[in-house]
């Protein structure tokens, strides 16, 4: 297998737009076929991996694993003190810890606005914060605001409507709504990880960080800055 670092590698960018017409990551390619890393289930079944436990938690298991990231990512991002906010997550991507909270919550927003007919697109949940979010405490009560869409959201949904097998529009293609649930889910857990990682380098202890048992169930990347 080859891996191709497109962030660092303008010729695997090329051939990425070139060949596939893709500008998102991750991606596996094989031949002439490709499948977006974004749904798990196509990615391994064109790798030949098997899937177990792919049936994954029912809709209202990840509606309330949901409700817990979104605290968790409400209370991290307070912790960071306002001199840092604007510092990088990491040093060699461009990414921001205040944008990186931000998104925690716009992942989840994007999905409400998927639901009620926009599609998923690879940019959706990827702008940048407004000017107002100057701090950490901005960006928690953003969260806080979007969680409340997400409790009408629920409370409104019929008993049939909250299998969640409503076909969604996304950039990965045409998708049942539950999955799309799931990939939201971990995706802003994945990022809720990487808010702990960053307290914990700055010396600050995380405000009740999220556990193994806590996110047990979730398909998420075994590594960190995946």
């Amino acid at each position: 297998m080859v891996v191709i670092d497109v962030l660092n590698d303008a010729g695997g960018r090329e051939l990425l737009l070139n060949k596939y017409g893709l500008r998102k990551v991750p991606v596996l390619a094989k031949g002439d076929q490709y499948a977006m890393g974004q749904m798990l289930d196509p990615f391994a079944k064109l790798a030949g991996l098997p899937m177990p436990g792919a049936d994954g938690l029912s809709p209202a298991q990840l509606y309330k694993k949901y409700e817990m990231v979104f605290a968790a990512g409400q209370r991290y991002a307070r912790q960071f003190p306002a001199d840092k906010f604007r510092e990088r997550v990491i040093p060699h991507r461009e990414r921001v810890i205040r944008t990186l909270c931000y998104h925690v919550f716009r992942i989840g927003e994007a999905f409400l606005e998927t639901w009620n007919g926009a599609e998923y697109g690879a940019k959706i949940a990827d702008n940048e914060p407004p000017k107002s979010m100057l701090t950490g405490d901005d960006v928690a009560r953003y969260g806080a605001t979007v969680w409340k869409k997400y409790e009408a959201w629920w409370a409104g949904l019929s008993a049939s409507d909250r299998a969640l097998t409503k076909t969604l529009q996304t950039y990965y293609g045409d998708t049942g709504a539950h999955k799309v649930f799931e990939r939201v889910t971990w995706h802003s857990a994945q990022h809720c990880r990487q808010l702990i990682a960053v307290l914990e380098r700055m010396e600050i202890k995380p405000d009740v960080p999220l556990t193994a048992a806590d996110l047990a169930g979730l398909p998420l990347p075994e590594r960190l800055w995946e």
